[in-house]
């Protein structure tokens, strides 16, 4: 480029200052305020506008603050970075700060020149922060330009809102509900994917035949597949389910069919146990991989698997980067991640009522009936009869509304015209597949009634149904009641999880006191120690945002009851969430939850691993999840399930420390044989349906073998397949040198709070010892007040309602996390540097200066410390060529002595001056004169300063290089280059006591 300004020079334009970006050509520059972010960039025409050399004014002597003022100011200024110079271009732009175990599959990604990474991790890690890093990280490279997201349905509006509030990444919802209003505004031949840059896909909407093609052809370079594992079949999948997973694997296989998109498959279930399958979706990535000759126990099985595959447990990741276990030199990169202990189980019974267990019998013995009588008259009626069955046995032990919608609702089997049809209308509604996409519209009753005439007997038995509501007639609703005042008297917060939408309805409406007696909740306690509770439904009646919202809304009306009562502390309020299956995969709920109610068992043990991880999750901050589990001690099937299935379940993850799900067939014929046998009973008598059981033991064996042998197989791939290609060594030193950039979380926390302090905010202590503090920010500045008002809302600005400041990454909505990319601190960290660079402002507000003078005894001599911001422009090589950019850094040099005549102190000692103390007061104007005299002679620093800048680039070229050295391609033609001359954003002086008691060479 011939331009007159070279990439990184500042130029003063439109009144103030800007940088100079790679883009700029001789008759246009496109710039960026300095200190501003990519969204302030601006095109200047300098034949229309006046632009001129700037040059970074130096500290004016006036301009003294304490002694914290280097240290507030300085971590202003790396929180506000949003352009770092190190080998993460996202990282310093981003509204997440990843976990150091969260950057392994980024390190691996930058390590291929066309990315292929299935990213396995255990539930609850953060499989979707790890693919949103190496999402935005080649995005912001220029890597790639587009974006699409491969979902169900259900989670859309989840990666919409992950990517938007922690990436930045706006992305249009492509589902069967918005496609026809999106077309709408194409020009004419215009696909919508060229439309729109990143978009967010149903999985099942773009598979079908008319729109797969039109995608796969305009398909966008980078490609994230979301549950991974429902888009292949195995050998030995039969029906429906298969040729929905073969629909997906052949969308799947055209769309990694070009060799220069990037493609990233998420999945908790990368290999259950069925070697095609695991085959199939690692081929994906690499043909190689899929053939069979090639043997993934080998060196050069592991090898190649190595460089796509990486899948961690909890248990890998609980505690990273400790000395014990990866030989760690400096103990402070050490991280321990914010997962409960466990999950505490307690499995509770109840017993039907006299009136409850007559129904039961009766409504058996006419199930039994007509599926013996239907039997005799062909193959789809013995099917249809079959599904009703089960959905009048299912129904019955949820609850007695949703017992009643079922014997008043005409089966969807009944329509069916053959039994294979029969069979694929019935069993999606009364089966509990594990797959996500078998989640959504399936928590309404199903139907049991196939006859037409008002005589029908079930509609006497749905009379019967409608008057065992209440707790008195129905004993398991007691049992709930009984469990939830034990977990709200112990200050658990928890979600009742219910098979079907009216069992849901009929729980809350009790729980919240709309059909309980005097309209009170029977949960809530008077008195001192007495609490009042917020009780919401979530069902799949609604869409997906609306029950974000609704569970939103449970926690705002929960916080406003407290509020009214002056429970300032929360102690007295409680919050109770009834929730279908609909609930039981995508959405997170740690921050609001945090104990799990299964009222209805599913018949597959994933389906309750599912609900429980909703809560058990990174972020929630109970040491303990509570589990509790309501069966029918005397309904004929509660036992079996949960002896059969879900306990092996929970012994397996125990075991091994992961989930491995039961073959949904297997799980199935498990269940069917136990209603068969139920059946039986019902009509044959007790002593003649004992015979039945014998099947039942067997199918019982028969899973449980399967089980023991895919636990087996799970845990030998586990060791087997374990990711090893990057050395948590390496992840160390990328972790240190972010840190050394960008600060680490004790750094964000003190600064946070103390700049809140100095900015008139009363700040106190969270309660019960929670690490961080709360802050009543209504007495801050006008400015920070406006810039905090879209963030936390008017309540929390204008109300003196505290805003709290947690010590953690993860934090709902309207609370701030003390991590450098949350928007609260980066607001707080903007309005510090902004007043600290305008010497205008008001005084009293200005907790960050850019001179000081400290006496001290911890120096013998006279010590200044200067903060300096330098800017890069690296040329950085990748598949398309190189790439132009700016980045920026800031660091401490510190020297003794005159600067004419300085001795510079290595960068430790420099950093620790930040926590020197003063130990007598410097009058203003000795302080004035004393920062005059140095900033005088300062320009003989220059040569040292520019020497330094040389180094950083140095070191910033290895970092690029480092990080790709698996890639020597990718690294030919890598340079960084420092722009002359730094910025002198602070000068400190340090000066000896006049008699120190205890004097030490140079800083302490």
């Amino acid at each position: 480029m011939t331009t007159a300004y070279a990439p990184g020079s500042l130029v003063s334009a439109r009144g103030r200052e800007w940088v100079v970006l790679p883009e700029s050509a001789d008759d246009m520059l496109v710039l960026r305020p300095l200190g501003g972010s990519d969204d302030d960039v601006a095109a200047l025409f300098p034949a229309f506008e006046r632009v001129e050399q700037a040059r970074f004014a130096p500290p004016t002597p006036s301009d003294l603050g304490n002694a914290r003022a280097a240290g507030l100011l300085r971590s202003a200024l790396r929180i506000g970075f949003r352009s770092g110079a190190g080998p993460f271009r996202s990282l310093a732009g981003i509204a997440v700060q990843p976990r150091a175990y969260q950057l392994v599959p980024l390190l691996m990604a930058l390590r291929q020149q066309t990315v292929r990474l299935l990213i396995g991790d255990d539930v609850g890690i953060g499989k979707t922060v790890e693919a949103g890093l190496i999402a935005s990280e080649l995005l912001a490279q220029g890597e790639a330009s587009g974006l699409a997201v491969l979902c169900s349905p259900a989670l859309a509006e989840q990666w919409q809102e992950e990517l938007r509030t922690k990436f930045g990444i706006d992305a249009e919802l492509v589902l069967s509900s918005t496609v026809t209003r999106l077309e709408r505004g194409l020009d004419l031949g215009q696909s919508l994917f060229d439309r729109y840059k990143h978009v967010i896909v149903s999985t099942d909407f773009i598979k079908s035949t008319r729109h797969r093609d039109d995608f796969v052809r305009h398909c966008p370079d980078l490609v994230i597949v979301d549950e991974a594992h429902t888009c292949v079949s195995a050998d030995d999948l039969t029906g429906s389910r298969r040729n929905q997973n073969q629909l997906r694997y052949e969308l799947l296989q055209k769309v990694s069919a070009d060799p220069e998109r990037h493609l990233l498959l998420v999945t908790a279930t990368p290999h259950s146990g069925k070697e095609s399958a695991f085959r199939n979706l690692i081929g994906l990535l690499d043909p190689r991989l899929a053939d069979p000759q090639l043997r993934l126990d080998t060196d050069e099985g592991r090898r190649l698997l190595a460089r796509h595959f990486v899948q961690r447990k909890r248990a890998d990741v609980r505690q990273y980067l400790t000395r014990e276990q990866d030989g760690l030199v400096d103990d402070s990169l050490a991280e321990t991640t914010a997962f409960p202990s466990d999950r505490l189980f307690r499995d509770e019974t109840y017993r039907l009522s006299p009136e409850y267990k007559s129904l039961l019998d009766d409504a058996l013995a006419y199930a039994g009936e007509r599926v013996e009588h239907a039997g005799a008259q062909g193959r789809r009626e013995a099917r249809v009869a079959w599904w009703s069955a089960i959905a009048l046995l299912r129904s019955l032990v949820s609850s007695p509304r949703a017992a009643a919608k079922t014997l008043t609702t005409r089966s969807a089997a009944a329509a069916a015209q053959s039994a294979e049809e029969a069979d694929a209308l019935g069993a999606p509604l009364t089966r509990d597949a594990a797959d996500a996409d078998a989640l959504e519209g399936l928590d309404t009753a199903p139907g049991a009634e196939t006859a037409e005439a008002e005589t029908n007997p079930l509609l006497a038995l749905a009379r019967r149904a409608e008057a065992l509501e209440g707790p008195e007639k129905d004993h398991k609703l007691q049992a709930l009641l009984d469990q939830l005042k034990e977990l709200l008297a112990d200050g658990y917060n928890p979600i009742v999880f219910c098979r079907y939408i009216d069992t849901a309805e009929y729980v809350a409406a009790y729980l919240s006191g709309e059909t309980a007696p005097k309209g009170k909740s029977p949960i809530d306690k008077g008195g001192k120690n007495g609490w009042k509770t917020t009780v919401k439904a979530v069902t799949g009646k609604i869409s997906p945002q609306q029950r974000v919202e609704r569970i939103e809304e449970l926690a705002e009306e929960a916080a406003e009851a407290a509020r009214a009562a002056g429970d300032t502390e929360g102690s007295r309020t409680r919050r109770v969430l009834v929730a279908t299956d609909c609930l039981s995969e995508g959405v997170n709920l740690q921050h609001y939850f945090d104990a799990v109610v299964h009222y209805d068992l599913a018949w597959n043990p994933t389906r309750h691993d599912q609900r429980e991880g909703r809560v058990d999750r990174y972020g929630q901050q109970r040491d303990q999840v509570r589990v509790v589990t309501l069966y029918g001690e005397d309904n004929g099937i509660d036992g079996k399930v949960l002896e059969v299935l879900i306990k092996k379940h929970r012994q397996i993850r125990k075991d091994l420390g992961i989930s491995v799900s039961v073959p949904d067939e297997s799980s199935a014929g498990v269940t069917d044989a136990l209603v068969e046998w139920l059946l039986m009973r019902s009509r044959q008598g007790e002593q003649e349906a004992l015979f039945g059981t014998e099947e039942l033991n067997t199918r019982s064996q028969k899973v449980e073998e399967e089980w023991r042998s895919a636990a087996e197989r799970e845990k030998t791939s586990r060791t087997r397949y374990a990711q090893r290609s990057i050395h948590p060594e390496e992840v160390a030193r990328e972790v240190a040198a972010l840190r050394e950039v960008l600060g680490g979380a004790d750094e964000v926390c003190a600064f946070t709070e103390e700049s809140l302090r100095g900015l008139g905010a009363l700040v106190t202590d969270l309660p019960d010892g929670e690490a961080g503090f709360r802050a009543d920010v209504t007495t801050t500045p006008v400015g920070l007040r406006d810039a905090l008002l879209p963030l936390v809302g008017a309540d929390t600005v204008e109300k003196n309602r505290p805003l709290p400041f947690r010590d953690t990454a993860a934090v709902p909505r309207g609370e701030a996390a003390l991590v450098r990319t949350d928007p609260v601190v980066g607001a707080v960290a903007s309005y510090v540097l902004d007043t600290a660079l305008d010497a205008t402002g008001d005084d009293e507000h200005r907790p960050a200066r850019r001179c000081g003078v400290i006496r001290t005894d911890q120096v013998s001599t006279r010590t200044t410390l200067l903060l300096v911001r330098y800017r890069f422009h690296l040329t950085l090589p990748s598949r398309h060529g190189t790439r132009q950019l700016v980045a920026e850094d800031a660091r401490l040099l510190a020297f003794t002595g005159a600067p004419d005549r300085a001795t510079w102190l290595d960068p430790g000692e420099a950093a620790a001056l930040l926590e020197v103390q003063a130990t007598e007061n410097t009058a203003p104007t000795m302080g004035e004169n004393t920062v005059r005299r140095v900033l005088d002679v300062l320009p003989a620093t220059a040569d040292h300063l520019d020497a330094y800048g040389d180094e950083l680039a140095a070191e910033l070229a290895d970092s690029h290089r480092r990080v790709r050295s698996a890639a020597d391609e990718i690294r030919r033609g890598l340079k960084v280059q420092a722009q002359k001359p730094a910025d002198i954003l602070g000068v400190y002086v340090y000066l000896p006591v006049a008699n120190p008691a205890a004097p030490a060479g140079g800083a302490a």
